[in-house]
């Protein structure tokens, strides 16, 4: 069994009720799956979500506990495993339930609940809480977070989180490595999305391996504008709020455009040590 103590989530005042709740909900069903279940027991899959991959026992319990939210406030609910559930509304929590499942049920602190409000497909308010500390970032679409970036332009010398390399993509991974000063695997995108939007790390990104779903950048489409940062796809593609969870992206969070920018360029290719976009 995993020992370590799940706190409740700092949660915002002036959070949306339906994030508040919903991020309460998550940290208590983890909370209780590390009470009743050892590793072995937390990863175990025993179906596939709507995104095409394994669903593990702490997704499935985690992801109920939210779905009771969203149905007590009759919204619906786009979510990891269980896909878009329409409970007839203009309103739709979309969440990650556990992002860093895998993190989670081995026993690494590296996991978040992730949920954004989006009404009639645009997210509008978001909140991020880190499941192993109780740490919150929330935010509301067009307004000024209370954190700010790095500030960061440039990608020589930055610090960056990188999805784990790809054989697919394992170039662009390198030409990302072999500029930034200092390069993180986490596995969690979206705690290291509000890394990003607090200043801790310069920049996150997927170096052109199409791993992203929304679910994994939606927080981070809301957080990163309001704290001085910014939210791309590699290949340019918009970032939609989108019901079909096989939609996938290359998602880049960086301190600034400049560097979102510059980084992607260079996962592309297009720019190289020494040269500008």
């Amino acid at each position: 069994m995993i020992g370590w103590p799940v706190p409740d989530p700092e949660i915002p005042t002036a959070a949306h009720a339906v994030l508040a709740a919903a991020a309460k909900a998550a940290s208590a069903a983890f909370r209780d799956a590390r009470a009743r279940f050892g590793r072995e027991q937390l990863a175990e899959t025993s179906s596939t979500g709507a995104d095409g991959t394994p669903s593990m026992r702490l997704d499935l319990l985690v992801e109920a506990a939210i779905a009771e939210v969203a149905d007590a406030h009759r919204i619906n609910l786009l979510s990891e495993e269980a896909g878009f559930v329409d409970n007839g509304s203009a309103v739709t929590l979309v969440a990650d339930p556990v992002d860093g499942t895998a993190n989670a049920a081995a026993g690494v602190p590296l996991s978040a609940f992730s949920g954004a409000i989006v009404v009639d497909g645009a997210p509008v308010e978001a909140l991020t809480s880190w499941l192993d500390t109780g740490r919150c970032w929330h935010a509301v679409a067009g307004q000024r977070a209370e954190f700010r970036t790095s500030g960061r332009t440039t990608l020589d010398g930055a610090a960056v989180s990188l999805l784990r390399p790809h054989e697919r993509s394992a170039d662009a991974w390198w030409r990302v490595a072999k500029r930034a000063a200092r390069v993180r695997i986490l596995s969690t995108t979206c705690l290291e999305a509000m890394l990003v939007a607090e200043g801790s790390t310069d920049a996150f990104a997927d170096a052109d391996s199409d791993t992203h779903r929304i679910v994994d950048l939606v927080a981070a489409m809301v957080v990163l504008p309001g704290a001085g940062g910014a939210v791309l796809d590699v290949r340019g593609r918009p970032l939609e709020v989108d019901p079909d969870l096989r939609r996938r992206w290359s998602g880049v969070v960086a301190a600034t455009p400049e560097l979102a920018e510059e980084l992607a360029d260079t996962i592309r290719g297009s720019v190289c040590a020494g040269q500008r976009p």
